[in-house]
This record gives C-alpha cells, sequence and structure tokens, in this order.
C-alpha cells in the first residue's frame, strides 16, 4: 500500500471514497462540516438520526455520485475532548478494512481539527493504521473472500503543515510496515517459518534496513555454553538459531540499548504436552521475537541516534527423543543450574541464556518480549501487557514513551516471595514455581539472569494475537510489541 500527501480541501478531494471524522458531541467540525455543507446536510442526518453516534470506529457510507469523491465515510473518533493522537490509528484501519472490501481502491483521509499544531503525530498514526488495516490473513487461500482493494491513501494537508504531515506520514509508513512485518512472521505456520526460515527473513530484513546480523548454529550456541537454549531445542529435528542483530546509531555512545524476544517457533510443550485444543495457535509463540526483529528493522529506518542490539533465541519446543525431560538440570550461560519441572516452560529457559548474552555485549538497558504466561491472560486478558522490572526508573520511562503508541502495558511487582518461589531442592532454580502467580515468578525467574543491569520483561501472552477481529484490525496476530519498543527506543534518543 503506499500513502501519499495531497493539499486538496476535503470538499473538492478526487478520490474512490473519502473519509471525515465525527465526535460523540454531534457537532460537526473541519472537514465533516465543509462536506457536509456540500452534501446539503446529509451527515448531520445520520447523526441526527442516530445512524452514527460518534463512537471510535463507528461506520457509516454516504453515496455522492455527482462529487469528485463520490462517496463519504464518515468514521466516528470518540469524544472530542478525550481524542488521544493513536485513536487515529483505529479510524485510518477501519476505513480502509471496511472500504477495501467494498473495492475502493483509492481513498482520501482528512485530519480532524485537532491535528493542528500536531500534524506529524496525527499523521503518523493514519499512516501507521492506514498500512495495519491492509495486513492480509488470506495468503494460503485460493479465492480469498476479504482481501483489500485498497492500494492508495492519501491524507489531506489542506489547512494544516505540509511538512509536518508529510514527517509524520514517512515515519507511520515505516512503523506501519514494521508492524505488519512481525504480523507476517507470527501469522506464517510453523512449516514455512522454522527457525532457520526466521533467521533467513530476519538476515535479508536486517540487509535491506542497514544493520548488522550475525546469525549462531548450533556449534556456536553450545560454544557460548547456552545450554538452558539448547535444552529445548534438543527435541527438534530443526536446528536452533541465534538471531543478533545490530543498529550502531551512536557510536560515541557506550550505552547500548538491548531488546531480546522469545522465538519459539511452534510449542507443543515438549514431553509436557499440551492438550491438542488449539495447539495450531502455538505457531505464535515466536511474537515476541518477530517483533524485536520488526522494531530492529524501523530502528534500522529511522535511524535515531542510539545504539540497539535484537536478541532472538529461535528454536522449536518438541516431544522427541531426545528432549529434555521433567526432572532433568540444565546449566545457562552464566553457569546458574535449573531444575526443568514442566517443559512447557521453556520459553523463560531460552530467553535465560539470551539475558545472559545481552550482559555479555555489554548492554546497559534490556528489555525482553514473551508470549510467556497463560498467567498474564487470566490476569489482564486481552486489554493489556504485563511489565515487571527490577528498575523503577526504567520502567517509568517506558511506560512514559509506550503510552502515546497506543499499545497499553501494565506494570505488576517483583517480590522477592516470587524469588523464593523458585528455588529448588537440588539446583539453583527450577523453571515453574506451580499456578500462583504465574507472570511474576516467570518473571523473577528471568530476573536471575539479567545481574545489576537495568531491566523490563513484557508478557504479552494475552496481546499478541486476538481471537477475534475488530474494525480496524484482522483477527491474529497484533504486531505487539512493535511500536512501543520503537517509541522507546526514540525516547532514549532524544534524552
Amino acid at each position: 500500500m503506499q500513502v501519499r500527501i495531497a493539499h486538496d480541501a476535503p470538499a473538492a478531494v478526487r478520490a474512490g471514497a473519502l473519509v471525515v471524522p465525527v465526535f460523540s458531541d454531534g457537532n460537526l467540525t473541519g472537514a465533516a462540516q465543509a462536506v457536509d455543507a456540500v452534501l446539503g446536510g446529509a451527515i448531520a442526518d445520520l447523526l441526527a438520526a442516530s445512524e452514527i453516534k460518534g463512537k471510535l470506529a463507528e461506520l457509516a457510507l454516504v453515496h455522492a455520485k455527482d462529487h469528485p469523491f463520490r462517496r463519504v465515510l464518515v468514521v466516528g473518533l470518540g469524544e472530542s475532548g478525550k481524542l488521544e493522537p493513536h485513536a487515529l490509528a483505529r479510524y485510518a484501519g477501519a476505513a480502509v478494512r471496511y472500504l477495501g472490501r467494498r473495492n475502493v481502491g483509492e481513498i482520501a483521509i482528512a485530519l480532524p481539527p485537532q491535528a493542528k499544531g500536531h500534524e506529524a503525530t496525527f499523521a503518523s498514526f493514519i499512516a501507521e493504521g492506514a498500512i495495519a488495516g491492509s495486513f492480509d490473513t488470506s495468503t494460503y487461500q485460493a479465492s480469498p473472500e476479504k482481501r483489500t482493494a485498497v492500494d492508495t491513501v492519501v491524507v489531506l494537508s489542506d489547512g494544516f503543515d505540509v511538512k509536518a504531515v508529510e514527517s509524520g506520514v514517512h515515519r507511520g509508513t515505516i512503523l506501519g510496515e514494521s508492524v505488519n512485518f512481525a504480523r507476517r512472521l507470527a501469522l506464517t505456520p510453523a512449516n514455512d517459518m522454522t527457525p532457520s526460515i526466521l533467521a533467513d527473513e530476519a538476515s535479508r530484513a536486517a540487509r535491506t534496513f542497514g544493520l548488522d546480523v550475525e546469525v549462531f548454529d548450533e556449534a556456536r550456541i553450545r560454544e557460548e555454553k547456552m545450554g538452558s537454549f539448547l535444552s529445548v531445542a534438543q527435541g527438534s529435528a530443526q536446528p536452533p538459531k541465534f538471531i543478533m542483530l545490530r543498529y550502531n546509531g551512536d557510536p560515541s555512545s557506550k550505552d547500548l540499548l538491548a531488546l531480546v524476544g522469545k522465538g519459539i517457533t511452534f510449542d507443543t510443550g515438549g514431553i509436557s504436552l499440551k492438550p491438542p485444543e488449539r495447539m495450531e495457535e502455538m505457531k505464535y509463540d515466536m511474537s515476541g521475537g518477530a517483533g524485536v526483529i520488526a522494531a530492529m528493522c524501523a530502528i534500522g529506518r529511522l535511524r535515531p541516534k542510539l545504539n540497539v542490539v535484537g536478541l532472538v533465541p529461535a528454536t522449536e519446543n518438541m516431544p522427541g527423543g531426545k528432549a529434555t525431560k521433567p526432572g532433568d538440570i540444565v546449566k545457562a550461560m552464566n553457569g546458574t543450574t535449573i531444575e526443568v519441572i514442566n517443559t512447557d516452560a521453556e520459553g523463560r529457559l531460552i530467553l535465560a541464556d539470551a539475558l545472559c548474552y545481552a550482559n555479555k555485549l555489554g548492554a546497559t538497558k534490556i528489555i525482553d518480549a514473551a508470549t510467556l504466561t497463560g498467567a498474564c491472560v487470566i490476569a489482564l486478558g486481552h486489554a493489556a501487557s504485563a511489565a515487571v522490572t527490577n528498575d523503577e526508573a526504567l520502567v517509568q520511562s517506558f511506560l512514559a514513551a509506550a503510552k502515546p503508541s497506543g499499545e497499553r502495558y501494565w506494570q505488576m511487582p517483583l517480590y522477592d516471595d516470587y524469588t523464593s518461589a523458585m528455588k529448588s531442592d537440588i539446583a539453583d532454580l527450577k523453571n515453574t514455581g506451580g499456578r500462583p502467580a504465574g507472570t511474576l515468578t516467570a518473571g523473577a525467574f528471568l530476573k536471575a539472569f539479567v545481574g545489576e543491569t537495568p531491566w523490563i520483561h513484557l508478557d504479552i501472552a494475552g496481546t499478541a494475537y486476538l481471537d477475534n477481529e475488530s474494525a480496524w484490525q484482522a483477527k491474529g496476530p497484533t504486531g505487539t510489541p512493535v511500536r512501543a519498543m520503537v517509541a522507546f527506543a526514540e525516547a532514549l534518543a532524544k534524552g
């Protein structure tokens, strides 16, 4: 999809459809007011008849065959006084999905009046949301039913700062394409997204976007003494890969942000086999790794002034003849011994060595992201991801950067009680502390591998993929945590 800008006034733009916003207070302003005037009050009539009430992503279509825009799609943006810029991503995504299914190839999108003075931010979310709204989940269907027809989105800059709109569209396009890259990696079934294929995808993208890339094979992983990672991989016929992407945006600085993502390309649970119901969704268990790869690509394109490394340990978790058994003891890169109580608590085992390697590289800040625990879904549902940390200042700066992105994170505690629950009788740690506080005991386990480095763990189990589509987003992978990671990197670069 191409996103560009045009200087036309909304009421005069030529397009397959014009998209204008309305608010739940019922007062028409900006583009909606101007277009309503040339339509003889048609939009006001919709509001008066309560055919649309202005709720976020609520839609109503008006045909206008005698006008250059042919159709007007009226989209709700909620309460005008409470508008947050990230709602514009939903506004644009809903428009693309609705019109694309109705064979509209080019649409023009109007900015709300609140964009004045904040054009770059609002335009960025429109571009991001439009591209995310075009995401195609039907790539394996011979005759797809819901593929979008929209190939061009025009953001209207009339009355706004043109250069700021251009800047916003540029950033939003990069972010939207990166989010969709993460979603495509996660959506691809495990037979077509093995650890080797994931490494190849990461390598191609890295070369395209100016990142340094290195992929460790099993021999190199063993040489680095990543015994915890290898214990998960040993049950699979697919060789493990350790993916490292580097962006050197500030060679004069010794600061290094490490982004670490869980890359389980398929999770059967291993010997502690999962129930068969919905196991097909375990192709999504590499969503954290996909998010790190995509975030690194976005950072490579946006070129912020900081140094970032992305680390993704990638493997399958399979119940083969060589698979790790409950009760086995393995040793992580930092020498910590781990009693494997449940082989389905495998994500933390591969992350342990990746966190150790981040420290070996000299990381000064670490953020990991993983679809780690079902307990997180019980705690927060699909509304937010959990954040746990060993550094309050770091997590507050992350939450402040992430909130405007539209991704939700909720800080949860990391009391010493949770660390105590992970003590083993015969090893340094065990890999599960049982059902109580499962998200937090998992976080306490990971804390043992970061040392004194400021660190945040993001459990995205409830947000990395969704069971139902929305007006602005397809069912399936969401691209979490790409937006927040990129926003945080940008915030660090700005000091």
